[in-house]
């Protein structure tokens, strides 16, 4: 087997927000991506691009950039290629593609918070791709920093995770990303490597430890698509790692598709990664990530091979989805008008509205095609389908792109995928790790009981804060975000992944208040809202348009209320300097679209437009409704 010096492909992989996109950026800047005068245009966390990713501080889509590095002996350049996956495990399509990438893997830990259920998860991946791994403890400056525990908590994961000897003897890198600067020799707790300057020391230990790509001299051409782009002027770009042979610009290559079946297709534009622009190239050899057009229908895990001798690699396979949620066409009687649904504005932000069945079907296609964790299930309606994926986050975020995209949606509530196995029903569950101030671990175990949640494990590191583990139906953390926060006064922190599937847990009740709902359309009057504000949590403001069956608040006790929100305030003729009396109106509460899906029951739905999020009910005839309740309470 040859072996290319040349170049080394290795992904960071990390729990969220403990610096991978952060430390990218030093690499960046140290190795001389951006010229002088670049230096102070480049925004913080460059590589998240997208405006979700911005505004949310996570990754979403696995990313890659290349760095050309200048040995310090003199040696020749080394391009190392890294791919900066996600850090969430509802994105967990994209690490997996991006691990398919690689020849070794970075796993960023954070010095304080120690491994969380996201590093498992992607440590998980990259030992089961027998992947080897280089240990960067980040954040060492942290005042509250543990580093000599977070190193021991580090390999009792991987004693968990069954890594075998070779994969144990890992080398470990200690960081502060923020100030770009990392070293072999362990810092004091708190403090920033005080023996190093650079990030010298941290590409020298991936040059050392992460393996050159190695190739067969005679192969026939083999590159695996690994991820898909656009562009307005070349279409459709495949993103592909060559694994064996060369290929170039103008070349006739064999594309062996999902199904199996193989047709010869050109290779019109070659391109490569330097930094963060793609610059067009002549050549491709082994082991390079490179980008290609000219195929319109080019599909991920699809293999580019020589027309003389096409061998296809094997697909890339993903975990099942846990998660499913209907999507269907905005049925609401304010479908395809703006916010209020008055004046010219209005009438302008609705020209280029989205708000048909094929309009809906198309986009949820496209999506398809760049993630492959994601899956369309047609329903009986021909308006509406289930689209099942990872998690909560992973549909929530798609939702939001097609909001801002300018679709019109109705989206019914999150439910889990179940499995039979063994002719029982299972449902998913996920690992729970909880880390809270002491003071509020027992309205965490409470909330926890009632979502059915077990306890695994418990442990105080003395600093006032618990962490717990739980293992927990993926039903019971359905809504169960807000209400955690709410109990811990913002201070509590909790991440789950998949764990499993299990026997089903039975009837879980999460939302224990009913739905105040109007019972006509008009307009929410201040008069209206003095009046229902004790009888619960209202949603909206004065002036907002409601319609018949909209959920506007959330009501104290159990049952649903419909409420006239409408309501005006009768005038006399009468003028009294005391006739009016005043109130203060208690602010309403406002849902984001993730807090709308949490907080919905299974006769509830979410209307999405771009100006707007509503709750209500699926059915919005209010006899109707009541008809049905009673048919459900006598059987």
């Amino acid at each position: 087997m040859a072996t290319r010096h040349d170049i080394r492909n290795v992904a960071i992989v990390a729990h969220v927000d403990h610096g991978k996109t952060t430390i990218v950026d030093g690499m960046l800047k140290q190795a001389g991506a951006f010229a002088a005068h670049q230096l102070d245009q480049v925004d913080d966390r460059v590589m998240d691009s997208n405006d979700l990713e911005r505004e949310k501080g996570i990754t979403i889509l696995a990313k890659n950039t290349a760095v050309k590095y200048h040995p310090k002996d003199g040696g020749e350049v080394i391009t190392i290629n890294i791919i900066d996956t996600p850090g969430h495990a509802d994105f967990g399509g994209e690490v997996e593609r991006g691990l398919s990438m690689v020849d070794g893997v970075v796993l960023l830990v954070d010095a304080s918070e120690g491994p969380l259920p996201q590093t498992r998860f992607v440590l998980r991946k990259a030992l089961q791709q027998r992947l080897p791994v280089i240990l960067c403890i980040n954040k060492t400056d942290r005042p509250d920093a543990r580093i000599d525990e977070v190193v021991n908590e580090t390999y009792d994961l991987f004693l968990d995770l069954d890594a075998d000897e070779e994969q144990i003897e890992f080398p470990i890198v200690y960081a502060c990303g923020r100030d770009g600067v990392a070293s072999l020799t362990k810092p004091e707790d708190g403090t920033v490597p005080a023996d190093s300057d650079s990030l010298e020391p941290f590409f020298s230990t991936i040059l050392e430890h992460i393996p050159a790509p190695t190739y067969e001299d005679d192969a026939p051409l083999q590159a695996h698509v690994t991820n898909l782009d656009a562009d307005n002027f070349l279409g459709r770009i495949a993103l592909l790692r060559v694994e064996q042979g060369e290929l170039r610009k103008g070349q006739t290559v064999a594309w062996i598709k999902r199904d199996g079946t193989i047709s010869n297709v050109r290779i019109t534009e070659l391109m490569m990664t330097e930094a963060l622009t793609r610059k067009p190239a002549e050549v491709a050899g082994p082991g390079d990530i490179c980008a290609v057009a000219g195929i319109p229908d080019i599909m991920i895990g699809e293999t580019l091979a020589d027309p003389e001798n096409p061998i296809a690699l094997p697909l890339i396979t993903v975990d099942e989805p846990a998660i499913s949620m209907v999507i269907g066409t905005n049925t609401s009687p304010l479908v395809g008008r703006g916010g209020t649904g008055k004046g010219a504005d209005a009438k302008a932000a609705v020209k280029d509205r989205k708000v048909t069945a094929r309009q809906v079907k198309d986009r949820l296609d496209r999506e398809l095609i760049g993630n492959v964790s994601l899956r369309v299930l047609d329903t009986e309606r021909p308006d509406a389908w289930e689209v099942q994926g990872r998690g909560e986050l992973a549909l929530a975020i798609l939702v939001e792109q097609m909001r801002r995209e300018g679709y019109e949606l109705t989206v019914g509530k999150p439910q889990v995928v179940t499995r039979e196995i063994d002719g029982k029903v299972h449902e998913p569950v996920e690992r729970m790790t909880i880390d809270v101030p002491e003071e509020h671990m027992g309205a965490v175990t409470q909330l926890m009981g009632v979502r059915k949640g077990r306890m695994d494990n418990m442990s105080n590191h003395g600093s006032g804060w618990v962490r717990m583990e739980f293992v927990v139906p993926s039903r019971g953390l359905i809504g169960f975000r807000t209400e955690f926060l709410t109990q811990t006064r913002g201070t509590g922190i909790g991440h789950s992944i998949h764990e499993g599937h299990e026997p089903w847990f039975g009837t879980l009740t999460t939302r224990n208040n009913g739905s105040l709902v109007a019972d006509r359309a008009g307009s929410v009057t201040a008069f209206a809202m003095t009046n229902l504000q004790e009888r619960g949590v209202l949603f909206v403001d004065p002036g907002t348009e409601v319609y018949e069956g909209m959920i506007v608040g959330e009501n104290s006790r159990a049952d649903d209320m419909d409420v006239n929100i409408t309501k005006e305030k009768k005038l006399t003729n009468m003028r009294s300097s005391s006739a009016d009396s005043f109130e203060a109106i208690v602010p309403p509460r406002k849902l984001s679209l993730e807090q709308s899906l949490e907080f919905c029951r299974d006769d509830e739905c979410v209307e999405v437009t771009p100006e707007a999020v509503r709750i209500r009910k699926v059915n919005l005839d209010q006899r109707e409704r009541a008809r049905a309740a009673s048919r459900a309470k006598n059987g």
